[in-house]
């Protein structure tokens, strides 16, 4: 069967002029944060700025240490695996179904656990 992230990962974004075809970007390696990749299936450059729309792969026990992005919300979908997110000074479990609303310029990191974690991520506006 195949997962939730895999039809992200080969499927497409429907826009009003254009179909973008997500198994025809690049995985990324995140440059700040080894062992993250993230796939870019929307960009401002779509939007006009308004949002970004990101797969975001962690292996297994890598995180994304704590940071912010300070004019951008960002909303997380775990689409799979299990792991955490420390926000808001509190840690939430992420595990698949559990979304993850993180408020412009409030510190956050995300933690993967045994068998990774895999995102689906809204920036508004968008980070790239």
């Amino acid at each position: 069967m195949t997962s939730l992230f895999d039809c992200f990962c080969d499927g497409k974004v429907a826009c009003a002029d254009r179909d973008l075809a997500a198994r025809d970007l690049p995985w990324n390696p995140h440059p700040t944060f080894p062992g993250v990749a993230l796939k870019h299936l929307v960009t401002g450059r779509d939007t006009d700025g308004s949002f970004s729309l990101h797969l975001v792969r962690l292996d297994p026990g890598k995180s994304i240490d704590a940071h912010t992005h300070a004019a951008s919300w960002e909303l997380h979908q775990v689409l799979e695996g299990r792991g955490s997110c420390r926000l808001g000074g509190r840690e939430a479990a992420y595990e698949p179904g559990v979304g993850g609303v993180l408020p412009a310029g409030q510190e956050h990191s995300v933690q993967a656990g045994p068998e990774g974690l895999r995102l689906l991520a809204v920036f508004a506006p968008a980070l790239l």
